[in-house]
């Protein structure tokens, strides 16, 4: 995944000319703002468009069928990581088929509502789920399930017929018509059920024909007794795999003796379907329309042609069947390259080309994952350092950092890249928009269950900004604590002294009552919370200890000067009061504070009220 081997599509702009204006543009984590420059080509007119463009690159994270999709592979994939490593391969190899059978239903899941909302004409979106199912589950059966020759047959069968069900439908629509047996679907419906290897179907929609031909009944017969006896090789009985494939072989014996004695010559439908069970894939190819892909074919040709075929076999029969069944003219889909590279167990390549493909990464990531898991992608490192895995998980992640509620589940993502997931959730975490609180205490607990301290701190000064901005001051300095960051803590304190000096109360009285030891952030939220104390004591008149805590404030310096006339003046109640409060070492520090006051700051203060204070502490 190294290099880039085809040509990037091109996404074009509205209004734009790039004949006429140079293009400018910012990338974004999840999107890319594309904007006209100034620049203009020689000769290019002055008008041009005045829009910012918004281009995404990935869409489907906001597609809300798809939420549902991201939300429970989400679940899948944490139980996965879960399942323990010292456990031996054979143990894990059950587990390891359910969550891939998990994965494909809730991608059906996700089709399924499609169709029920109505919006089934996204043709787009629908055709995509039904890749995806039809991708994983082949991979399901070649890597994860890795069925066995015999076997592999049988689950490719089931493959083809999960994903062509629409015989069921016309089947349905035959069987109860008035007259099913001259209903003009009657032969597509049992020849389809034929080229599926549905045989016991086959069989009970013949019946309709046989009874309207009573001259043909042994015709009828004869080949109602060969569909019964094809032999299905069954992988929990006691027949070995060489015993099944002498039995097939007699079967096949006895239905080519009956083309030989033209047992069907009179009637061309039970003719071609005689050819169908030899395998003939001349007749097989006339049906093109009935099989629809050269899948489809593949697997026809193989249950009636090499029913025993090896997977290291696979590769050939896809690619002939590929060629025989495809117009030589035709290009294939990229859907047509990823399959061709799972038949041919080329993992790597299904990967790329899935990457290349698809429009997210939703799918590649997962897959991926649960291949690495199965010991599968051992041996493929990228040369930038990260293995494929962690490479397709982390771009993945990325995206869903981009939407306002997917990015919770990139965390657990990013959890489980031990290589850089750690660097992309510091890088991501704080991109993400705090529109409020409750969201800012959601990122901050994922920050703090990873010991992420530097996340935590810097999303507290956001939010403590913030809040200061709207003059929520306790908002503001509770976050502020909660960051330890001493210089704003400093400057919400200014604020609240600020205010108080103002109106003469504190609000958020319930924080700053209980500031505990985180007042020793700062000296000026020192002050505060010893300074709301001071007015607690006097509240509850004891005011001994008021007095001494409201001399400690003024002595130790933690006060601000602009503060000190606030403090002298709260200490003239106490000077006033009948019993006498300070003592005469006290006084004489009150004293010695107003000296330092008037010497060189009285211009903070008017005359009146320092000779106020200055007559009061005489009188004392």
């Amino acid at each position: 995944m190294e290099e880039v081997d085809v040509e990037p599509t091109t996404t074009p702009i509205p209004g734009f000319d790039s004949n006429q204006k140079h293009l400018g543009f910012v990338w974004g984590p999840g999107d890319i703002l594309v904007y006209e420059t100034i620049y203009k080509a020689s000769g290019g007119s002055a008008g041009g468009c005045p829009f910012v463009h918004e281009v995404r690159k990935d869409e489907d994270i906001y597609s809300p069928i798809l939420r549902k999709l991201f939300n429970e592979s989400h679940h899948i994939f944490v139980g996965l990581q879960r399942i323990r490593e010292d456990l031996p391969s054979k143990n894990k190899k059950p587990q390891f088929v359910s969550i891939s059978k998990n994965y494909r239903s809730v991608i059906r899941a996700c089709m399924e509502e499609l169709q029920q909302v109505a919006v089934y004409h996204n043709d787009s979106l629908g055709n995509t789920l039904l890749s995806l199912e039809l991708i994983w589950n082949l991979c399901e059966v070649l890597f994860i399930d890795a069925a066995p020759a015999g076997s592999l047959v049988l689950h490719l069968l089931d493959w083809v017929r999960l994903h062509k069900a629409d015989v069921d439908e016309k089947a349905r629509e035959v069987l109860a018509s008035e007259s099913p047996a001259e209903h003009q679907a009657y032969w597509d419906v049992v020849i389809s059920y034929v080229l599926q290897g549905r045989m016991d179907e086959a069989r009970q929609v013949l019946v309709k024909q046989a009874a309207l031909q009573p001259a043909a009944r042994v015709m009828f017969k004869l080949l109602d007794n060969l569909l019964m006896k094809m032999p299905i090789f069954n992988p929990g009985e006691t027949q070995t795999l060489t015993e099944f494939d002498v039995k097939w072989r007699h079967w096949r014996e006895e239905v080519d003796h009956c083309l030989q004695d033209q047992s069907f010559a009179s009637n061309r439908h039970l003719e071609d379907i005689c050819k169908i069970l030899v395998g003939d894939e001349d007749v097989l190819l006339e049906y093109k329309e009935l099989l629809s892909t050269w899948y489809h074919f593949l697997v026809t040709r193989l249950l009636f042609s090499h029913p025993t075929v090896k997977p290291t076999e696979l590769h050939y029969y896809a690619q002939s069947s590929m060629h025989m069944f495809l117009d030589t003219r035709s290009v294939p889909e990229p859907l047509d390259s990823i399959l061709l590279a799972a038949f041919e167990f080329d993992i790597h390549q299904v990967i790329k080309d899935c990457s290349i493909a698809l429009n997210n990464w939703w799918f590649v990531g997962h897959l991926t994952d649960l291949l690495d898991h199965c010991k599968l992608l051992q041996s493929h490192n990228l040369h930038f350092g990260s293995n494929l895995r962690e490479f397709l998980l982390l771009e993945y992640a990325s995206g869903l950092f981009t939407h306002h509620s997917l990015w919770q589940l990139a965390v657990d993502y990013f959890d489980h890249c031990p290589e850089f997931g750690r660097v992309y959730l510091e890088l991501q975490i704080e991109r993400v928009p705090l529109d409020t609180e409750r969201k800012a205490l959601k990122v901050i607990r994922i920050c703090e269950q990873r010991q992420m301290t530097e996340q935590v701190r810097s999303i507290c000064k956001i939010m403590a900004k913030k809040a200061l901005r709207n003059n929520r001051l306790g908002s503001a300095l509770s976050w502020s604590i909660r960051a330890k960051d001493a210089a704003f803590a400093t400057l919400i304190s200014e604020r609240f002294l600020q205010d108080y000096c103002a109106k003469g109360t504190f609000s958020d009285l319930d924080l700053i009552d209980n500031l505990g030891p985180a007042m020793l952030l700062s000296d000026r939220l020192t002050f505060l919370g010893k300074y709301r104390e001071f007015h607690r004591l006097y509240g509850e008149k004891r005011f001994s200890d008021a007095a001494k805590l409201l001399l400690s404030l003024m002595t130790a310096k933690i006060a601000p000067h602009s503060f000190w006339m606030t403090l002298l003046t709260d200490a003239l109640p106490l000077l006033e009061q009948k019993e006498v409060i300070f003592s005469a070492d006290q006084t004489h520090e009150l004293m010695f504070c107003l000296e330092e006051l008037t010497s060189g700051k009285s211009q903070l203060f008017t005359l009146a009220s320092l000779a106020r204070v200055k007559q009061l502490f005489t009188l004392h």
